[in-house]
């Protein structure tokens, strides 16, 4: 099977990006709470993308603390700049350009970090094994190492909607051929593991919600958006008609007016500790 070469399948175009920005809204309060810190922690963000999260670490961190942003985008690095700057938070992270997999750190900076964090990152390599071991080198010794990512198994909506869970399936498929696996928070673990760490929490954040709830026309647009950035792949190699793709896509939109709908996911969170 041919697989793309660019593992990363959302993107970077302007809508994407405003897509990516409402996520930080709502997940970006549960994450920080789940975190825990507690001031002056040297953080490493991996895989940082717009910086909304980075910039709520170095907040919660403190100015006797320091966060390093770092993602391997340069549009992403330039967007989270920017915002940064509107936000009046210029410096606040130091941001780099850079590889999960061959993290842009200083030979000095090996092993001093109090926590290393990455959300949305090792589903979107082929070996997110390689992205633990960094951020296990990175962190200095009982220092924490956090991973959060997606099974995108756990979905569910209520009323059920078999169209869109058509289209849903197809999505899944795309992460095998670009070699990546969207079952990958269920092994969050197993990767902490597998890199060194003591493994010392799992847990899962709640990303869902309901009609009734203020954000829930944004759970049903954010979840619209993350398999219209698959199209290209759904209606080519995957074989579904474009009618079919974009039917579902409008009777999900039509889903979310219900009053009764509610949607079901989470976030799944796994905690090590380098020895």
């Amino acid at each position: 099977m041919t697989k793309r070469t660019e593992p990363y399948l959302h993107g970077t175009h302007p809508k994407e990006q405003r897509r990516l920005s409402k996520l930080n809204d709502l997940l970006n309060a549960a994450c920080l709470r789940e975190l825990s810190l507690q001031g002056g922690e040297r953080v490493l963000d991996v895989g940082s993308g717009l910086g909304q999260f980075s910039r709520a670490m170095a907040r919660a961190a403190g100015p006797r603390g320091r966060v390093i942003g770092v993602d391997r985008d340069q549009r992403q690095v330039m967007e989270a700049r920017r915002q940064a700057r509107a936000a009046g938070e210029d410096g606040v992270v130091e941001w780099r350009r850079g590889d999960a997999l061959a993290l842009p750190l200083r030979k000095d900076e090996w092993g001093s970090f109090d926590v290393a964090h990455a959300r949305f990152v090792t589903e979107h390599v082929p070996q997110p094994e390689k992205v633990a071991e960094q951020m296990v080198r990175a962190v200095r010794r009982r220092g924490r190492v956090v991973l959060a990512d997606d099974d995108h198994d756990v979905l569910r909506l209520s009323p059920e909607l078999p169209s869109f869970s058509s289209v849903w399936a197809a999505y899944i498929r795309v992460y095998d051929r670009l070699g990546c696996d969207p079952f990958v928070g269920r092994r969050l673990i197993s990767l902490l593991h597998r890199a060194g760490a003591r493994p010392v929490r799992n847990h899962w954040l709640f990303f869902g919600s309901c009609a009734g709830d203020p954000n829930f026309p944004a759970y049903v647009a954010n979840m619209i958006g993350v398999v219209e950035t698959a199209r290209e792949i759904i209606t080519g190699p995957l074989g579904m008609r474009r009618d079919d793709f974009d039917a579902a896509l409008r009777e999900t939109r039509a889903w979310g007016r219900r009053p009764d709908a509610a949607i079901w996911f989470g976030l799944c969170w796994a905690e090590g500790v380098r020895p």
